[in-house]
């Protein structure tokens, strides 16, 4: 009889060693593993029943270990085991799928139970296999309607379709005007070969409401149309039965699509992915609105503080430069004064529209408040910065501002700007100096100031 296989994950050396000597007096064969990465390329090979891991680990985590864990296709029980517990981090582990839950130093006889325990229902679940099958789909369905992120959902459904189906290729895409305006999660294709054949597609989405299985006949192909389409499946991404994109699985290249095709296991994963969906479209809608300043349609303060915590992680992370920048309106007072506030909010709404021109798309841009705004700069160092600067305060000088309403003012800025991790190594300061920056600047107005023009101010 095949000895139940058992992952250790601990980063310490001495509760490795202690949970191997335990378990292996109850006949398992013990695996131990020092990194969540390490554990998680074991747990793909397969053939593991049950994983005792740390919650705090360097790299993945035991939470994030969980997460990964319970998208394979026959994910182990796990039990989680950690000496910085809460209420807080128990349910966070049980909510995404731990088995249970141990405090550091428990009872050894506490551990061979759960142990025991698990490895009885997973005899029980093994000796059905519909049963276990079922419940795997399930699982699955799970993780997907409970998804509350379209970066991370879309990627997933696809991947999860893909497995379904053995092999093929696939996509998901959203639409914006009855246009693709973005792809996600391709896999097996590169993205001029997606976007071709969502544009293709556009005719067929009318009326698309569940899954429809399409001939490459049908479709009219065009310039970097994907090799041999020979079958596909349509499946609507909907909000309040609105379509707002499709995920698309296609057959890999040299095969067709295994026969026969089930149906019911698509149907039912397509089904879990929409609501997914559109829980998640309405929580980004939700987000957005907490994150969006309503005059301008810019992100707010509040937001701000959140996407540079994160640029700062990034950054440290990979070695990367970032710039903030201060853009505060000079004299604008005098403006609202002399025409109105309602001029005065034009202004600003059409001070937002000159700065999304000034930046990429993937710069980030703040309504700091009142007529102050911010720009987050990524992959910016200070010399790129100072062009950015400079291209704001000058397109704003230029601009003639409020003709619609009949009038022709103009408006002026002063930019200040900081680079990390040159000026400021911490979010709280690289604000402060930017802002210092901007301030120093407004000393004369109309101008750019770097940090590092502030030595000995």
């Amino acid at each position: 009889m095949k000895k139940p296989t058992i992952l250790v994950v601990d980063d310490e050396l001495f509760f490795r060693r202690l949970y191997a000597e335990l378990l292996s007096e109850d006949g398992y064969r013990i695996e131990t593993f020092a990194s969540g990465d390490d554990a998680l390329s074991r747990l793909r090979r397969g053939g593991v029943d049950v994983v005792l891991t740390d919650l705090v680990m360097p790299g993945v985590d035991g939470l994030e270990f969980l997460r990964q864990a319970r998208t394979l296709d026959a994910p182990p029980d796990v039990i989680v085991a950690t000496g910085h517990a809460t209420v807080k981090t128990a349910i966070e582990a049980l909510k995404n799928g731990a088995r249970d839950y141990l405090v550091k130093p428990f009872n050894p006889d506490e551990l061979r139970h759960l142990v025991r325990t698990c490895l009885e229902q997973r005899r029980v679940l093994d000796e059905n296999i519909l049963l276990k099958s079922q419940i795997s789909l399930f699982r699955k369905g799970q993780d997907l309607a409970s998804s509350l992120e379209i970066e991370r959902l879309l990627p997933q459904a696809v991947m999860t379709l893909l497995r379904e189906i053995a092999d093929g290729r696939g996509f998901a895409f959203l639409l914006e005007k009855d246009a693709v305006s973005r792809l996600l999660g391709v896999e097996n294709l590169d993205e001029d070969e997606a976007r071709a054949l969502a544009e293709s597609l556009l005719p067929h989405l009318k009326d698309l409401a569940g899954i429809r299985l399409m001939r490459g006949g049908e479709l009219a192909p065009k310039s970097r149309w994907p090799d041999e389409v020979r079958t596909l499946c349509l499946f609507p991404l909907l909000c309040q039965k609105i379509l707002k994109g499709a995920i698309v699985i296609l057959n890999a290249a040299g095969s067709d699509f295994p026969h026969p095709i089930p149906h019911e296991s698509l149907l039912f994963l397509s089904e879990q992915a929409t609501l997914g969906f559109e829980n998640a479209f309405r929580y980004q809608g939700a987000r957005e609105l907490i994150y969006t300043d309503d005059l301008t349609g810019l992100y707010n303060y509040r937001y701000l503080q959140t996407a540079l915590e994160q640029e700062v992680r990034r950054s440290e992370r990979y070695g990367l430069e970032f710039s903030l920048a201060f853009i505060d309106l000079d004299n604008f007072k005098d403006l609202n004064d002399t025409h109105g506030h309602l001029a005065g909010s034009s202004a600003l709404r059409e001070v937002a529209g000159l700065l999304r021109r000034s930046v990429r798309e993937v710069d980030l841009l703040f309504r700091y408040g009142g007529d102050e705004f911010t720009a987050l700069l990524v992959e910016t160092d200070s010399r790129g910065a100072a062009v950015v600067a400079e291209r704001i305060r000058r397109t704003i000088e230029e601009h003639v501002f409020l003709t619609e309403a009949g009038l022709a003012c103009r408006v002026t800025a002063t930019v200040g700007y900081a680079t990390f991790p040159e000026n400021a190594t911490d979010q709280k300061t690289i604000i402060d100096l930017a802002d210092r920056a901007m301030y120093d600047g407004k000393k004369v107005r109309n101008a750019t100031r770097g940090a590092w023009e502030l030595k000995g101010k």
